[in-house]
């Protein structure tokens, strides 16, 4: 059976495709064979693993080699993937596992619709291949072709093929990927790129339109920046396509397109649509085509009036729909006479109003879609951001058309109250209602480019990791009604350094089309972890988290004494270099009492009074972390005033109360303390926490200077000069931290350190923070002696001061942070334990756990002028490493507080 597509081809023209056989996948199972001709591949230069063809022929063949994939120790349910009953292409992938040969759905294609001219044919060589069939769970070793942009064979590549490309001077490209992993490309089902360009500049700001509440007649296609630099960036965090959505200052925002995210010779928006759909302005129904993109909530109306505006949006669009099935009626039934003179009723303002993808967060918001879509009968593709949905699984069953998939953050939540109870144990509750759950970053929200870190924060608390690659492959591709092109290895291909779910996950090649989009070799990126990480059990915290709503008591319990066991390695401050030192490894017990360690090893002698004894099963005890950059303890629900300190005076831009004199604002006056980030840092190994007060300028001896201000950098610098040579300051030492981020304005304050010690005789104790392109700098600043800060060990362009990031792998060898070090700049990171774990883990060597754990605890405190010793605060993680996503805070041994807290 076959069909004609007529379909807006990129220059604005159309052309008709025949749909084939072939291309109705859901209708067929991928093809299977065994070919022995693979004896020959010496004849050709090509080398098998170990020399030999891939063996095997029973029933488990294509299992997972060390079967570490699916290993998970929680018991959870874990349901099958499921399509949205909207979306008619809708593949079912083949049980058999019998085979070592998988030939791709496009087999049969001659080339793909996308296809480049002189795309050189690749084949790589020795995989472990992720394929996400059979539900996720079947994983393949060996090859895999590519060809006229579509994957045409997967593990044993039959050498009758190789021969023939050979023969036709195809110039085929062979990688060996020495047992790497490989998955389908990385999909984004929710993203802003290129409508919320970086930098951010006014001109290339078309996220949100405000010009009404109602709007689905706008369409992202129509603002796409193909300039905006963050693509690269997000290719090389393997995200191949992302559905592209208008913003969320509006009830209904408009119409989203799904984009191939590699650059093309046209340089045009059209050119990056992954399949341009039926007509562009029309109003044709057919729901395997891009859901359009609506909004729950506007910021500036209540949600009465939202309501309202859906029920009069989706009455009018009832009414449409009315009139356009009676026309189709008498056309099918040959009612000619009454259509005489008569075109088909079209209104382009509300024909999107067909399958959609919703943004809302709670339980209220979903319960009113929910009854809409039952009134006016029309389909949700997928629900975004909902943080309550792990309150209401049972209510999302309820949807007219099928349950929507679930996109959500891994812990993006707290900012604003209607985000304030979401839960990082959502999607594993969600899936165990077997609700398909997609992650997906909102960019720039979350920086796309690490969205597969995102979906490995979902696997650490609790999600299937079979599901979890598939949260960010074929889920949100079949949401998107686009399971028949991506998802699955069909045309996009990503090589990884470690297992795919691994904190040191990077790319070593990613392919779009079967093109290469990264230029760097991929021998430069470091091979971490093969295996799946070890996740900790967190049965206790997600039954506790649900059953308050998303704001479970935390607080931890306290005690005297405690023995810890089974302790395989303790790091504590001590001396060396870097002020923190591994005292021992395979340790064995630990015992604390009032909050100091009282032995180590063999602590019998110990363990026979009252104490408690905590088992780490093989966990580590490290010094307890530091944040800076976070107003921890100053802010609770930051887009809620009432919740917060507020900003201090900029004293260039209004005038100072005369009641504050020349006294220094203090940010501990302001301290709240018992609010949830507060107690969630503790639990997340966080003991100390420096916080300067909110503000643009002048924040105590934290200040900030920036070209976003609307002060001009010039007069921002003359102030400072006049604040540090005024008359009856100070004599001696003076420490200042400096909020900066441009290169050029770092140059300016190292030239006025230069002139202050001049002039004062006096020594300028300088801390950048923020410090984006300071590796520009790094010598410079190494040699006057100033501090750095990295508040984004991760760099993104966000602002044009920031423009100037150094990427790190797998775009360029060296990273900010390797940068700074091999300077001899006195580095520091901040926040949690996995922005240590994945410095040191990307480091190439660089760094070791010990200058890991000073990076966030002894630099930081230095760079910051902290010149008494800080008490022996240590954090006792249970199981696994401590740098990966695996350990689990259990407790914490305060020598500040003389006690031992446990949560546990």
């Amino acid at each position: 059976m076959s069909d004609i597509r007529k379909v807006p081809y990129s220059s604005g023209t159309t052309y008709a495709r025949q749909a084939t056989d072939e291309d109705d996948i859901e209708d067929r199972d991928f093809e299977c064979d065994r070919d022995s001709d693979l004896e020959h591949d010496r004849d050709i230069g090509l080398e098998r693993n170990n020399g030999d063809e891939f063996e095997g022929s029973g029933e488990n063949d294509n299992q997972d080699p060390d079967d570490n994939l699916m290993d998970h120790e929680d018991n959870q349910t874990s349901p099958r993937p499921r399509s949205p009953s909207a979306h008619r292409h809708e593949y079912q992938p083949s049980a058999r596992t019998s085979s070592s040969r998988l030939q791709s759905p496009h087999y049969a294609w001659t080339q793909s619709d996308r296809y480049a001219e002189n795309t050189k044919p690749v084949l790589v060589r020795n995989t472990t291949i992720w394929t996400a069939t059979n539900d996720g769970h079947k994983v393949l070793t060996g090859d895999l072709l590519m060809h006229h942009s579509v994957v045409k064979v997967i593990s044993d590549v039959p050498l009758s093929m190789i021969q023939q490309l050979k023969s036709e001077n195809m110039n085929l490209e062979i990688v060996d990927a020495h047992g790497a992993w490989v998955t389908p490309g990385i999909v984004d089902l929710h993203s802003h790129i290129g409508v919320g360009s970086a930098p951010e500049l006014d001109g290339t700001d078309d996220t949100n339109s405000y010009k009404d509440p109602i709007l689905p007649w706008l369409r992202s296609i129509d603002a796409l920046n193909t300039h905006d630099v963050s693509y690269e960036l997000t290719m090389a965090g393997g995200v191949t396509t992302a559905q592209i959505l208008p913003g969320s200052a509006d009830n209904i925002g408009g119409q989203a397109f799904i984009m191939k995210l590699r650059p093309t010779a046209d340089c045009s928006p059209s050119s990056m649509l992954l399949e341009p759909p039926y007509t562009l302005n029309g109003s044709h129904f057919d729901c395997s085509l891009t859901p359009h993109w609506q909004h729950m909530n506007a910021y500036d109306i209540t949600r009465l009036d939202s309501a309202w505006n859906f029920c009069a949006s989706y009455d009018h669009a009832r009414k449409l729909r009315s009139i356009q099935d009676d026309f189709c009626a008498k056309a099918e039934s040959g009612s000619w006479d009454d259509l005489a003179g008569k075109i088909f009723p079209e209104d382009l303002q509300w024909e999107s109003l067909v399958n959609l993808s919703i943004h809302c967060y709670e339980a209220v918001d979903l319960d009113g879609i929910v009854r809409l879509m039952n009134e006016f009968e029309f389909p949700v593709a997928s629900f975004h951001h909902t943080g309550e949905t792990y309150l209401i699984p049972e209510l999302l069953k309820k949807t007219w058309g099928g349950t929507p998939a679930i996109a959500l953050f891994a812990s993006n939540f707290r900012k604003k109250r209607e985000a304030y109870r979401g839960l990082e144990f959502t999607p594993w509750v969600l899936a165990e209602h077997g609700i398909n759950i997609v992650m997906k970053s909102g960019h720039p929200v979350v920086n796309s480019r690490y969205l597969l870190h995102e979906a490995a924060q979902a696997h650490f608390y609790g999600l299937d990791p079979t599901l979890t690659l598939l949260s960010v492959t074929y889920t949100p591709a079949t949401a998107m009604g686009m399971g028949h092109q991506i998802g699955m290895l069909k045309a996009d291909v990503v090589i990884w350094s470690s297992h795919p779910l691994s904190l040191a996950s990077t790319p070593t090649q990613v392919y779009i089309d079967g093109i290469p989009q990264l230029s760097l070799p991929g021998r430069h990126v470091t091979k971490g972890p093969t295996t799946s990480p070890h996740t900790p059990n967190f049965d206790s915290e997600k039954v506790a988290a649900v059953a308050h709503k998303g704001i479970p008591p935390l607080e931890p319990r306290s005690v005297k004494g405690a023995l810890f066991v089974n302790v395989s390695g303790l790091y504590m401050r001590g001396g060396g270099s870097t002020g923190v030192v591994h005292v021992s490894e395979k340790v064995g017990s630990v015992g604390v009492k009032d909050g100091r360690v009282m032995c180590v090893g063999q602590c019998s002698d110990f363990a026979e009074g009252a104490v408690n004894i905590v088992d780490l099963e093989g966990g580590t005890i490290t010094p307890g972390l530091t944040s800076f950059g976070t107003p921890l303890g100053l802010m609770e629900i930051r887009l809620e005033p009432s919740t917060n300190d507020g900003s201090v005076y900029n004293l260039l831009d209004e005038d100072l109360p005369a009641v504050l004199g020349d006294k220094v604002v203090r940010a501990q006056d302001g301290l709240m303390f018992g609010g949830q980030n507060l107690l969630l840092a503790y639990h997340g190994g966080v003991t100390t926490a420096i916080t300067a007060p909110s503000g643009t300028f002048l924040r105590a001896l934290h200040m900030g200077i920036s070209m976003s201000s609307r002060i001009g950098v010039s007069t921002q610098v003359a102030a400072l000069r006049n604040m540090l040579f005024g008359e009856g300051r100070d004599k001696g030492q003076t420490m200042l931290v400096l909020d900066v981020e441009s290169a050029d304005i770092m140059a300016t304050l190292l030239r006025l350190k230069d002139e202050y010690e001049a002039h004062s005789g006096r020594e300028l104790h300088l801390t950048f923070a923020g410090a984006t392109e300071s590796h520009l700098l790094a010598h410079e600043i190494a040699r006057a002696g100033v501090n750095v800060i990295v508040t984004q060990s991760r760099p993104y362009p966000s602002t044009w001061e920031q423009r100037r990031i150094l990427a790190g792998l797998p775009i360029t060898q060296e990273s900010l942070v390797t940068a700074l070090l091999k300077a001899g700049v006195n580095y520091n990171a901040r926040n949690t334990r996995f922005e240590v774990g994945w410095l040191l883990l990307t480091s190439s060597g660089t760094i070791d756990p010990t200058t890991a754990l000073a990076l966030a605890t002894t630099n930081l405190e230095k760079a910051l002028g902290v010149r008494r010793e800080m008490p022996q605060d240590l954090v006792a993680y249970r199981g696994g490493d401590v740098f990966e996503f695996e350990a689990k805070v259990v407790g914490v041994i305060s020598e500040t507080l003389g006690r031992t807290d446990l949560f546990v």
